[in-house]
């Protein structure tokens, strides 16, 4: 069965799912489209009954009963740049083991690992007393319309868990605010431009400016065909400090210290809030000029137990006009309940560790749920690729990845 693992994520990997312009029956593009359609059609032929929801989303079922769900996305963010390796050949590296491939932790990697544990306990009579509903979505990056038109035309369960995580188990995440704010330009420059996703580090920035040699060269930046060029480092959105804002010293370059220091210094006052679920984090990755306005995207995840209007009061306070681009409410429970205990409880028994559950900053599928929990794959410790060049999940990841599934689905669901 490990084989066929490493061998379907393989194919899976090699079409590009990152959203793009919507065509007929392929709400998000052709590339996501086909990743539903070759998941839909493995699970059909492993002996699951699927159903396709009009391409935005598909579903497997196995077993009969109250409805639980594993809630995974087949889209992915773009490649970015600084790739080693094809960021959609799918490669498969036996020598060191990994498979190289944007999407291969986030979140098709994981995506295989539960069906063919579903396949698993199947193959060896399992009777599932819940009917299982491995929902796959196409728009997690990008706005959640492919959950959005599930519920439409479907019933969500209300417990379940979303293979697109941390281990052990996540109880809460942070609550999530994607703000479009703008800045007077001024000064002589134009078309400043860099970003490509909310929820992605930028880690390329350009402007056309009069050149500065020195002060270039002591920043860093490229100068190119009357262009000015930062390059940064890609990471997630959650965090932010794992990579490089290549924002950050076009605006140094630029004289624009007002708005630096507004966007990576005291950021409003924000960064002090916090709770156990962690500190505020203000990440923003997208800028783009219109005239004489900058724009800026930011990506900004608030702790658990704050609300909205705690952020949005203290951005109105700093004089800065901006709108909302996306938002989703915090998630959290109780440590204590029988889901999170559970796969806390199947996480240890797999790896033999004794750790407890954690928060993150990231956001799930697990918030469509009325009790949902994020588990897995990543590990504390790990080098982390998802949403930064050569993405990669090891042999070893997807051996333990399908252990723990297995386990968790027999568990709540026995």
């Amino acid at each position: 069965m490990f084989n066929d693992i490493i061998k379907n994520l393989s194919q899976l990997l090699k079409f590009d799912s990152a959203q793009a312009e919507p065509e007929a029956g392929a709400p998000f593009g052709k590339g996501a489209r086909k990743s539903l359609d070759y998941f839909l059609n493995l699970a059909a032929f492993l002996g699951f009954k699927t159903k396709n929801y009009d391409g935005y989303a598909g579903e497997v079922e196995f077993g009969k009963g109250k409805d639980f769900a594993i809630l995974a996305h087949l889209d992915v963010v773009p490649a970015g740049s600084g790739w080693t390796h094809d960021p959609f050949g799918g490669e498969i590296d036996t020598e060191n083991r990994r498979i190289w491939g944007r999407g291969a932790m986030d979140d098709k990697g994981p995506a295989i690992c539960a069906l063919y544990a579903m396949k698993a306990l199947l193959d060896e009579g399992f009777k599932p007393n819940r009917k299982i509903k491995l929902i796959v979505g196409c728009n997690e990056e990008s706005g959640w319309g492919c959950i959005d038109y599930y519920k439409a035309h479907a019933t969500m369960p209300e417990e379940g868990f979303s293979p697109d995580a941390d281990f052990p188990v996540i109880y809460a995440e942070k609550g999530i605010l994607h703000l479009k704010l703008k800045f007077a330009a001024g000064g002589s420059f134009t078309g400043l431009k860099g970003g490509e996703r909310a929820n992605m580090v930028c880690d390329r920035c350009e402007v056309m400016a009069p050149l500065d040699s020195n002060k270039a060269e002591r920043l860093g930046l490229e100068a190119r065909c009357g262009k000015i060029v930062a390059h940064g480092k890609s990471a997630h959105g959650s965090t932010p400090d794992e990579g490089v804002n290549a924002i950050k010293p076009v605006l140094e370059y630029l004289g624009l210290e007002n708005m630096k220091d507004a966007l990576f210094g005291s950021c409003f006052g924000l960064k002090e809030l916090h709770d156990e679920t962690g500190y505020l984090t203000f990440s923003p990755n997208i800028i783009e000029q219109v005239g004489g306005d900058i724009f800026v995207t930011c990506d900004i995840r608030y702790p658990a137990t704050f609300k909205k209007d705690d952020v949005l009061s203290r951005i109105k306070n700093g004089g800065v006009e901006f709108e909302t681009v996306s938002e989703q409410s915090p998630l959290y429970n109780d440590k204590e309940c029988f889901l999170i205990k559970t796969l806390c409880e199947v996480y240890n028994e797999v790896t033999g560790k004794n750790v407890q559950p954690v928060a993150i900053g990231g956001g799930t599928y697990a918030r469509a749920l009325k009790c949902g929990a994020a588990f897995g794959p990543e590990e504390t410790g790990e080098e982390s690729t998802i949403h930064q060049a050569n993405e990669y999940i090891t042999f070893e990841k997807i051996e333990k990845c399908f252990k723990i599934y297995r386990l968790a689905i027999e568990r709540l669901t026995k």
